[in-house]
């Protein structure tokens, strides 16, 4: 009876001890999952000015070098920025956007070994047939297709997915389907720009706090803080070349805190 006892008893400790195991290990790996959803804050930067910018050109899909002068706005902002750890870095597939954020990784200080990854998804809206012609000629198409001249269309302003939403409309009467990637609606935007937002920060959430060097084009930040913050409104004459915008994301959830901010590139210049 009491070997019976003992038998009994060695068989209710050893279960005691793998529960006991099984419990601190999944306390662990609790603990590790924690420390791994981490607030990322992106820095997302407009890119450089180009030569279609200087020329007054549409400039979405199509693609330009940045002038010598863009050149040298993103270097400052570079060396404003030098002091920024960047845990990882993106940009869209534009060549004018990958420019941009080589010249920033090359002046940071802390972010050495920092590989960029593209993504076509960050690139700029696509103006369709308008892509590569005068500025000119496609707001007064909006316009008379507005019932306005384009004085009137100018003074009114126009938002952002209204301007999407516009070009998109006038390109399928200018061109036959399949001959050309056809204009982008507000909709079409978004989604791809959410879309490529929300697969970068949960994936580099998982790595803990950190920042990330994101930099894409000027109506496409914009388009994204309206998916963040629904209506949300660009300073006049929308965002600088260079400038920087702050985007954090914590628990699933986004946060804006700086916009259009130029004195990354005004603490570069003062180096000189």
């Amino acid at each position: 009876m009491k070997k019976q006892m003992l038998k009994i008893l060695m068989v209710v400790c050893g279960l005691l001890l793998v529960v006991g195991c099984s419990n601190t290990s999944t306390s662990a790996d609790s603990k590790d999952t924690a420390k791994k959803d981490g607030t990322v804050t992106f820095y997302v930067v407009r890119h450089g000015k180009t030569m279609l910018n200087t020329t007054d050109r549409v400039q979405g899909w199509s693609d330009a070098v940045l002038t010598p002068a863009g050149e040298e706005v993103v270097t400052n902002a570079g060396k404003g920025l030098k002091d920024v750890k960047f845990g990882s870095a993106y940009s869209s597939d534009s060549g004018r956007a990958i420019q941009t954020a080589d010249i920033i990784l090359k002046e940071n200080k802390k972010s050495s070994g920092t590989e960029l990854k593209t993504d076509a998804r960050f690139r700029e809206f696509n103006f369709g047939s308008y892509e590569g012609d005068l500025n000119h000629n496609m707001w007064t198409d909006i316009a008379k297709s507005q019932g306005k001249t384009l004085e009137e269309w100018q003074k009114a302003g126009i938002s952002p997915k209204d301007f999407a939403n516009s070009v998109a409309a006038l390109d399928k009467t200018r061109v036959e389907e399949g001959s050309n990637w056809p204009a982008e609606d507000y909709a079409t935007i978004t989604a791809r720009l959410q879309d490529g937002l929300d697969d970068i920060a949960k994936k580099e959430s998982r790595k803990g706090d950190h920042n990330v060097l994101l930099v894409s084009h000027g109506l496409s930040i914009g388009a994204l803080l309206d998916t963040i913050s629904p209506g949300y409104k660009l300073p006049d004459g929308g965002l600088k070349n260079a400038s920087v915008t702050k985007i954090e994301y914590k628990d699933g959830k986004y946060t804006i805190s700086d916009v259009n901010d130029m004195s990354y590139v005004e603490n570069g210049e003062k180096e000189k």
